[in-house]
């Protein structure tokens, strides 16, 4: 199969190709191929919980290699996008547990950064989130921040989100977002307004 041919390919189709040929070629391609469609979301997810950048990228590049190990038993129940959140997430929550403790020293990890997007755009695209982060922060708890950001940042359906934060409250993930929006009415940063949560709800 053709470069051109992966980059066209779903995500479904990567997986299974990367898991029917596992270790081969191909697999690996189809592995690479996808992976490299997150990274900038890992590297977000990441640097929502660990501000520094060059730690930043020390854990996205664990959660690839670990995703990228763990793939071949993936098994679909979830999109791959929150499936590859939640190895994230414990990450860098197992990352807040060391309290600073350093971990071994991994390998550069430049290719990360993603070569086509405008520096300008991505400086401006940060701030934005730094600046989103910081209010969440101010007026939510941590399980909050979890649910908006995966609701309004990433764009994941409510009962993803509930899987992915393992909220077991009766009214569920919905009920989560729901007490965000009190805290958060009148103060809704950017576009994340009333009429949007209201639409997504």
């Amino acid at each position: 199969m053709q470069s051109q041919d992966l980059r066209n390919a779903t995500d479904d189709d990567l997986i299974a190709l990367a898991q029917g040929d596992a270790g081969g070629d191909l697999g690996r391609r189809a592995a690479s191929e996808l992976l490299g469609r997150y990274r900038s979301h890992v590297y977000r997810w990441c640097r929502k919980y660990q501000p520094d950048g060059e730690r930043t990228l020390d854990m996205a590049q664990e959660v690839l290699l670990n995703a990228y190990r763990k793939l071949p038993s993936f098994g679909g129940r979830s999109r791959f996008s929150s499936w590859l959140f939640t190895l994230t997430r414990n990450r860098c929550l197992d990352e807040l547990r060391k309290n600073n403790r350093h971990t071994e020293d991994l390998d550069s990890c430049h290719w990360l950064a993603d070569p086509t997007a405008d520096p300008a755009a991505a400086t401006h695209r940060r701030e934005e989130e730094q600046l989103l982060r910081q209010r969440l922060a101010s007026r939510l708890a941590p399980l909050e921040q979890d649910a908006v950001w995966l609701r309004y940042v990433e764009g994941m359906s409510v009962d993803e989100i509930g899987a992915v934060l393992h909220i077991t409250a009766a009214s569920g993930a919905r009920g989560v977002l729901q007490t965000a929006r009190r805290k958060l009415r009148g103060d809704w940063p950017g576009d994340l307004g009333p009429r949007e949560v209201s639409r997504h709800e």
